[in-house]
């Protein structure tokens, strides 16, 4: 059992709780970047999307998990991000250095416009405002035709960073280790955030409006930030999925990328930024699962292989429900009770993680 000893107000906010969890960060990032060697092209392609979801989920994260503001509109962002990665690049002729930290600048200043009118706006409502968001952009991706090239798309140049040319299918392994350079970036920047004042304003406004307005915080200010921070983050990983997809049309950031994204991060483990990285994991390797267990069974029985179609949506949507219904921690939330087991045991008691009102009605300011 491992005990942790607070002496000064300096150990809340360090970045590590102990030198055991130091190491045990710094061996999955080493295994992490030596992945290359030991797997082929196709799974090294996966793991970059991985990174890529996961990158798109801390971006959602932070306004959901964090803030407590429901979005089901985030793929617009992700959508703004590519886009306008890719004409930065075809009509101002800046390299991938510049275009992409100014595609994450444009998704979140279009995310803080979008946040002006709507921080008034909480659960139900909000969700259904940034809904309409992803159907409007939908449509002007294909209005704007002349500059998006409409339902044809656009098409995402090869990454050159310092002269040496990066891409997907060319040199996959210096696509993986470019993305996890940004996403290591992306979590140090997100940690420090939830270290910072403004990150436990965050966490105010989520907990109770009315207590974070009493303690002094601007709640609209503070939602309109969130906001903005978050549509930068997933314009960054938008700008990344344009370069992984190569080619991208207005159907690439569909309705169904918005609600995948939301539904992510609730398997994965709400306001955790390993919930992130365990939801983009089963984004993505689930598919291929379902996709092997089919052909298992079809192969068993002598039969052809049959594909049925919505059947990723379907499988998705059940383990869902079964995580709602029996774990809405998510998966690093069950993780984070066997290890507390393990760790108080034999004094581990079965209601200590039991389900909670986080607020009263009356703490929500209308």
């Amino acid at each position: 059992m491992r005990y942790v000893f607070k002496t000064s107000y300096d150990a809340d906010i360090r970045l590590f709780k102990h030198n055991a969890q130091a190491f045990w960060y710094l061996l999955l990032l080493t295994v992490a970047v030596l992945l290359p060697f030991f797997i082929n092209d196709f799974l090294i392609g996966e793991a970059t999307l991985v990174l890529i979801w996961a990158i798109c989920g801390m971006g959602l994260m932070l306004l959901v998990g964090q803030t407590g503001q429901a979005s089901l509109g985030h793929a617009a962002f992700m959508a703004i991000g590519a886009y306008s990665n890719v004409l930065y690049q075809q009509y101002f002729s800046l390299p991938f250095l510049l275009s992409f930290p100014l595609s994450g600048l444009t998704a979140a200043l279009a995310g803080a416009l979008i946040a002006m009118p709507t921080t008034r706006l909480h659960g139900i409502y909000l969700a259904i405002a940034t809904l309409a968001i992803s159907v409007l952009a939908d449509d002007l991706i294909v209005m704007l035709e002349p500059i998006t090239g409409g339902v044809a798309g656009l098409f995402a140049p090869d990454i050159e960073v310092f002269g040496y040319v990066i891409n997907r299918y060319g040199n996959p392994n210096e696509l993986y280790w470019l993305v996890l350079l940004i996403t290591l970036a992306v979590v140090l920047i997100y940690r420090n955030l939830l270290r910072s004042p403004t990150g436990r304003a965050f966490a105010a406004v989520r907990d109770s409006e009315v207590s974070a307005r009493a303690m002094g915080v601007n709640v609209a200010r503070t939602k309109m930030i969130a906001f903005a921070i978050s549509c930068f983050i997933t314009g960054l990983g938008g700008a990344l999925m344009g370069h992984f997809a190569t080619i991208f049309t207005n159907e690439t950031f569909n309705l169904i990328m918005s609600i995948t994204l939301l539904l992510m991060i609730v398997i994965g483990g709400l306001g955790t930024i390993h919930g992130a990285f365990f939801g983009a994991m089963v984004v993505v390797f689930l598919p291929l699962l379902i996709s092997v267990t089919r052909d298992s069974v079809t192969s068993a029985l002598g039969m052809s292989s049959v594909t049925v179609p919505g059947i990723e949506n379907g499988v998705f949507g059940a383990i869902l429900i079964g995580f709602i219904l029996f774990e809405p921690m998510g998966i690093y939330g069950r993780w984070v009770k066997i290890r507390t087991y393990f760790e108080l045991f034999p004094f581990y008691r079965k209601d200590m993680f039991r389900r909670q009102k986080s607020y009263l009605k009356t703490e929500r300011s209308r």
